[in-house]
């Protein structure tokens, strides 16, 4: 083999160990996380055998940078993140400034500089929602108020994390780092200044990203899945998630990440921001892994020997200190002994933020190979003691609750603050399950029911109308209904999503659940309007003869289908946005 393989193999090599080990890891009840990170200390410079091209694996580990911030983005859910404010905002902010100031105190007393030890105690005050989520749904408490309550706790510390990786470039120089490196402003500028030029680029960045984003990008991604083409649409997907990421960093002086995050934001409002998702994901697993390898090569297992005390000292304010200053945050603020613990539990252990946190320190010259090696043994320890912790945590909260004197005195007394955010917990539900309606899958039996024009049938009838149901199937971009057809059949839509367009000005989407079609086969006119799938679709189809045909057999609901449709046509009379004998809707 004469060509240059390296790229090949630094990933065949990458992802077929951290399989191996990630499974061995699973095995062992433990987080593939930990098996990934081991992966990447065996094919490290530290250890003997095969060793990896580093610089390829930091610009493979980049992309999984992006891609995970930009997972982030998509599935960003700020309708929780309110339900929870009043314990998960202050407590985080809290949290985080304690647990810096005490990780920096601890390393002003090994002697180190300010700046490397603000660097390290911020990247051991955040835990990991990736560790914390996989935790979550191994114990069936993920939709549970604690469960959801640590969830909140650590979106606010993501978003903190996100204003920490735009401020610390413009930070170096004021904190004894490599300005040169950073790209930084001229070093006689005042540290008011140099925070004024960082936040003014990023203010002119978040303005272009959400008000000029939401009105090209979605339009984009709609146009690309009316080709039918799924590479297209994964590939518009991933051009827009890099595309954006680089052009911030490029033209703002701002992260990767940073970009990253944002352009998944912008997506996430978007009718086929699930379908990013899902085509996205693939990649985010795979170059996720490739950066948590890539994070494990930089691990020198040797500092376990060399600096015990420290690595003893990390592990304590991972999973002692940062955890009693929350529980103690979440009594202070009148919260059941339960919530505390549960949120304690949950923060004992850091993950993917404190490894970006730490590289972006380690690249400006901030944190040295040391500390960043701290960072990643207390992952690495806290992360596979971290089921432990939980375990301890549900035998504690179970104790508690069968004690009736400790019930009372800790449980009860949180029991109204507890109470406001369950029925805040509720009401976001609610309204994520009518989000999550529009991607449902609906059986005939469901769509017959749905349907208002046959709202008057007994289950009897319904049942004859399912059999008159025949399943039809699109892919995206196929054109279902077309101006000018005859009207010869009604469809109900099982799964996936169609556009309506009149002169090819879209008017509005169908999902699940919903109909169209239906007026003009009343009506007997030619279809007004154009129907196009936007994703893979299913209906239920009622041809016209069958409709006629069943109407004939039933003739006492006829006068309740001529009432509905003459109601119909006078609600379509006059609107303009509403196109005539195809789109009306009956909720």
């Amino acid at each position: 083999m004469t060509h240059d393989v390296t790229l090949i193999a630094t990933i065949a090599v990458s992802l077929g160990l951290a399989f191996a080990f990630g499974f061995l890891a699973q095995r062992l009840r433990l987080p593939p996380l930990v098996g990934y990170l081991v992966a990447g200390v065996v094919v490290g410079p530290f250890l003997p055998g095969y060793v990896a091209d580093g610089s390829l694996a930091g610009q493979l580990a980049e992309i999984g940078i992006m891609l995970m911030m930009f997972g982030v983005g998509l599935h960003f859910s700020i309708a929780d993140l309110l339900a929870v404010r009043r314990l998960a905002i202050p407590g985080a902010v809290g949290q985080i400034v304690i647990a810096t100031a005490i990780g920096a105190g601890l390393t002003l007393a090994w002697g180190w500089e300010l700046g490397a030890g603000l660097v390290l105690g911020l990247s051991l005050s955040v835990a990991s929602t990736v560790v914390l989520l996989r935790a979550l749904e191994s114990r069936n408490a993920l939709t549970a108020p604690n469960g959801r309550i640590a969830v909140g706790w650590l979106i606010v510390e993501d978003l903190a994390m996100v204003l920490a990786l735009v401020l610390l470039p413009a930070l170096v120089g004021v904190l004894g780092g490599d300005a040169d490196t950073a790209e930084h402003a001229a070093p006689d500028q005042g540290l008011l200044v140099i925070l004024a030029i960082t936040l003014a680029k990023v203010s002119a960045f978040v303005v272009i990203a959400l008000v000029v984003g939401p009105r090209v990008l979605p339009w984009l991604l709609r146009e690309v899945a009316r080709t039918g083409s799924r590479e297209l649409f994964t590939l518009a997907v991933l051009a827009m998630a890099l595309g954006i990421a680089f052009a911030a960093a490029a033209t703002f002086d701002i992260s990767f990440a940073l970009g990253a995050f944002f352009a998944g934001m912008v997506l996430n409002k978007s009718e086929l921001s699930h379908k990013a998702a899902t085509n996205s994901l693939p990649l985010q697993d795979a170059f996720g892994v490739l950066f948590f390898v890539s994070v494990g090569m930089l691990f020198d297992p040797s500092i376990l020997v060399r600096e015990p005390v420290m690595v003893a000292g990390v592990l304590a304010l991972i999973m002692v200190g940062k955890s009693l200053v929350a529980l103690a945050i979440a009594l202070l603020l009148r919260y059941p002994l339960s919530t505390a613990i549960t949120v304690a539990a949950s923060l004992a252990q850091i993950g993917e933020f404190s490894f970006i946190l730490g590289g972006l320190g380690l690249g400006y010259g901030l944190l040295d190979t040391e500390g960043f090696n701290l960072i990643l043994a207390g992952a690495l320890f806290s992360i596979t003691l971290n089921p432990l912790v939980f375990a301890g945590a549900d035998r504690l909260i179970a104790w508690v609750r069968s004690d009736p004197q400790l019930n009372r005195r800790f449980e009860e007394r949180g029991a109204a603050a507890l109470g406001r955010v369950e029925a805040e917990l509720d009401a976001a539900r609610e309204q994520a399950e009518r989000r999550a309606a529009a991607h449902k899958t609906f059986t005939p039996e469901e769509l017959a029911a749905l349907f208002p024009l046959f709202a008057s049938l007994t289950p009897e009838q319904r049942e004859v109308l399912v059999l008159h149901f025949q399943p039809y199937s699109s892919e995206p971009g196929e054109r279902i209904i077309r101006t000018g057809d005859p009207a010869d059949a009604l469809y109900l839509i099982s799964e996936g999503e169609v556009e309506v367009t009149v002169d090819g000005r879209r008017i509005k989407t169908r999902g699940p659940g919903e109909f169209f079609g239906e007026m003009a086969l009343l009506s007997g006119d030619r279809r007004s309007a154009d129907v196009t799938a936007l994703d893979y679709s299913r209906f239920a189809m009622l041809s016209g003869r069958d409709f006629h045909k069943f109407l004939r057999r039933y003739p006492e609901i006829r006068s309740h289908i001529a009432a509905l449709a003459a109601d119909r046509s006078r609600q379509t009379v006059g609107q303009a946005d509403t196109v005539a004998g195809d789109v009306p809707n009956i909720s």
